[in-house]
């Protein structure tokens, strides 16, 4: 392997200087790879594929010289990448609709890409007390001898540290400071350990990648060859097994928040979460969020991977912290070539090298396994069990949808390429040589079957293309608006979570295929579980540099500092990016915070139609009181962004009141700046805020108005605090949106039927594996 990997890393380096050469020359007639973008993806029966090529040909002067240009059509947003003149260039830059034609640079390839993605590079860690933070995980376990969780350099645990490191074949060090495990249903299925180590694999990729320590030479099989790091490679891990093969339990949850509390974590970082909408009164972790939140931690939780479909988001609770995931610059893909010579490009971590040997190629729906029961309408999608193997052995299979592999593989098949649209924006990693292309070249593979004698195909090793469009946030990643309480905006960011490297379980599949009998200690995965690490390895960044600040400050300073995400490229705007991307560089100097305490959420809870008894339940304190049975938006609960939730068929009414602190300056003045989309008026009073000390606080208003909206999609604005000296600027999002109901009517927990409880999310929206 790590030969391969030196073979990739040259030929990567000579690829780079010859481009680097060629992007010198001058003969107009030198195509170079450019992406032009066109913005949104048009609403209604769209065709991008058709679309790109119909723009390609009419500036090319050919259907056939725009197919040999045509390199990527994206399916998101509407965009492609292709090989164009300087000339061609310049036209396409003149085309009503194309926003911007942008060039192929070549990036120096990093398997924490994500990281530097960000703005967060190497000269950042390291920071003083960054080996004071602790970071609990609630997860599948851990792998403690992987390299990524080496302790040399780091001294003794900090003195807080009160945790245990249990279980007879886990051993701790001075990173992994902690490991526990829970399993109150005693069900153990093969391969399970009764231990906090991991043997799933997700629990070692989230520590690693809030937490790893810098490792050279990490690829998955050669590919994103780099080294790799966590956001804090100082800082420390404590585990909380909490997932097993069959899922994680409720009381499991609750019992490692409540360890997690009294071992002396940080921040607690939760990759999981329920499936449908709970009251936050049956939420276990939005109680254990909440019971933590007390003791001066802040839970960083995942928003799942539901989407792109609205009310999707889950850990919606104004107490924690809630993450979509977004796109990095990198896309992984794997040409499939026919015979003929017609090369086509789809998504794919392939690690299988051919060497360029071709097999021959079949289609499904001639190899159907008809003494189980299939028949060509079934084995067109290779799905498992479908597949004659009489007719697959040896031969590469053409499927007309997304599975795992599995089909061609159990009828010993050499490799599939398979034809799907509903994924365009991620890419899986498969148990032997695959590719997922479009439909569309689906049909014209189906036609070279049909069309030829001996059809033959070859699957390439998989390449890193760069994304031009990045950050957007992912498909899969689940959408706000907020189920449970609409005036409170979810997600409140996006971090890194697509096609993400970081350490691995020896013993865990390294592919979606659950039987998958190969061993790798790097990995790379999609969903919003690797998007959240992230966050929380910049939670305890923050931590480290503010140690004294509230689990609301550093949540806050990591929302109005995040960088603004391209509104063109998401039609549901704040609802999938919340306040932006996060931006850990700028947000240990925030300059203002909106803090937050146990009295302000109780407070919240109660105007939600919470009485005494079930608030309660949330916080674990007889002492817990409502004393107004007033029900009401969440206008007054002081959260870094505003979300008005109007009932259809009103007007636009909000009055919002907030308190900022002042953690930048000790004198100094900011001044206020709103934005809006017509339809609606922000006006903040008063528009100046002066400070004359640190912690200072000071209090103003933001009154929303409109007219009367029905049936109307959200629309937004931002507010902005920006300091008289320009060394800090605070925004935040503003969001306007339609409710059909009454959205303000309390909550009965004892209605409320729970779902079960769902495995961590790993891979978005999987159908392969049914997982979420």
């Amino acid at each position: 392997m790590a030969m391969k990997g030196l073979i990739w890393l040259i030929s990567s380096l000579l690829f780079a200087a010859f481009l680097s050469v060629n992007s010198h020359a001058s003969d107009d007639s030198v195509r170079k790879v450019h992406v032009v973008y066109m913005g949104d993806r048009p609403k209604g029966d769209f065709s991008a594929a058709t679309t790109h090529h119909s723009m390609l040909t009419a500036v090319l002067g050919s259907a056939s010289s725009a197919k040999k240009s045509l390199i990527y059509s994206y399916g998101s947003f509407n965009g492609f990448a292709a090989k164009l003149t300087d000339e061609e260039v310049e036209r396409f830059s003149e085309m009503d609709g194309v926003v911007r034609v942008i060039p192929n640079n070549i990036l120096k390839l990093h398997t924490t890409r994500s990281w530097d993605f960000i703005g967060f590079n190497q000269s950042h860690v390291g920071a003083q007390h960054e080996g004071d933070v602790i970071i609990g995980l609630l997860d599948t376990g851990i792998w403690p001898e992987h390299e990524s969780f080496n302790s040399q350099g780091l001294a003794a645990p900090p003195s807080k540290w009160k945790g245990t490191c249990q279980g007879d074949n886990f051993t701790c060090n001075n990173k992994i400071i902690g490991g526990r495990y829970y399993n109150s249903e005693n069900m153990y299925f093969e391969g399970d350990i009764k231990s906090p180590r991991d043997s799933e694999g997700h629990g070692t990729h989230t520590s690693s990648t809030a937490a790893g320590d810098r490792v050279a030479g990490a690829s998955y099989y050669g590919l994103a060859n780099g080294t790799a790091r966590g956001g804090v490679p100082g800082a420390r891990i404590a585990m909380y097994k909490v997932c097993w093969s069959y899922g994680c339990g409720t009381a499991d949850i609750l019992a490692a928040f409540d360890d997690a509390i009294a071992d002396g974590v940080d921040i607690i970082s939760v990759s999981l979460g329920f499936d449908l909408p709970l009251p936050y009164d049956v939420d276990p972790i939005a109680i254990g969020a909440f019971h933590a939140m007390k003791y001066g931690i802040l839970t960083s939780s995942s928003a799942g991977n539901s989407g792109p479909f609205p009310y999707t988001v889950s850990n919606y609770a104004p107490w924690t912290l809630t993450v979509a995931a977004s796109t990095t610059d990198r896309k992984f893909v794997a040409k499939a070539v026919l015979g003929n010579g017609q090369d086509f490009t789809g998504l794919s971590i392939n690690s299988f090298e051919l060497n360029g040997r071709t097999y021959p190629l079949v289609w499904g729906g001639d190899a159907a396994n008809y003494s189980a029961g299939a028949n060509p309408d079934l084995s067109k999608y290779c799905i498992t069990g479908s597949l004659n193997s009489y007719k697959v052995e040896g031969k590469i299979v053409y499927c007309e949808t997304l599975w795992d592999g599995t089909g061609v593989l159990l009828a010993n098949g050499a490799g599939t390429i398979m034809a799907d649209d509903e994924i365009t924006d991620f890419a899986f990693n498969y148990p032997l040589p695959a590719t997922q292309i479009s439909t569309s070249d689906g049909e014209k593979i189906l036609d070279y079957i049909r069309s030829t004698e001996n059809p033959v195909a070859t699957i390439l090793l998989g390449e890193i293309w760069t994304d031009y469009m990045a950050p957007y946030v992912v498909s899969f990643s689940s959408r706000g608006p907020n189920p449970v309480s609409p005036d409170i905006l979810k997600p409140d960011l996006t971090a890194p979570g697509v096609d993400i490297l970081a350490a691995w379980s020896p013993v865990a599949p390294p592919s979606v295929d659950g039987e998958d009998q190969r061993s790798v200690d790097y990995n790379i995965i999609s969903g919003t579980s690797m998007s959240c690490p992230h966050a929380s390895g910049a939670a305890a960044y923050v931590k480290a540099a503010h140690p004294d600040w509230s689990p609301a400050a550093i949540k806050s300073a990591l929302m109005t500092t995040a960088t603004v995400l391209d509104p063109k490229k998401h039609q549901d705007l704040e609802f999938a990016y919340g306040s932006g991307q996060i931006n850990p560089t700028q947000a240990i100097m925030p300059g203002l915070v909106y803090d937050a305490n146990e009295t302000d959420y109780i407070n919240f809870l109660c105007k939600q139609g919470y009485n005494t008894t079930t608030v309660r339940l949330i916080t674990g304190d007889n002492s817990s009181v409502c004393t107004s049975t007033s029900l009401g938006p969440a206008w007054d609960l002081n959260y870094p962004s505003f979300s008005l939730a109007i009932v259809d068929g009103q007007p636009i009414y909000g009055i919002f009141t907030r308190t900022v602190t002042n953690v930048g300056s000790p004198n100094s003045t900011y001044y206020a700046f709103s934005s809006t989309q017509p339809g609606f008026t922000i006006t903040v009073e008063p528009q100046v805020l002066s400070f004359s000390a640190l912690g200072e606080k000071k209090s103003f208003t933001v009154e929303v108005t409109g007219p009367t909206i029905s049936q109307q999609p959200i629309t937004s604005g931002s507010i902005i605090w920006e300091e008289s000296g320009f060394q800090y600027m605070v925004r935040s999002p503003v969001v306007v949106y339609n409710v059909i109901t009454n959205v303000y009517s309390p909550y009965n927990s004892k209605s409320q039927k729970k779902p079960t409880f769902q495995r961590p999310s790993t891979y978005g929206k999987n159908r392969i594996l049914g997982r979420n």
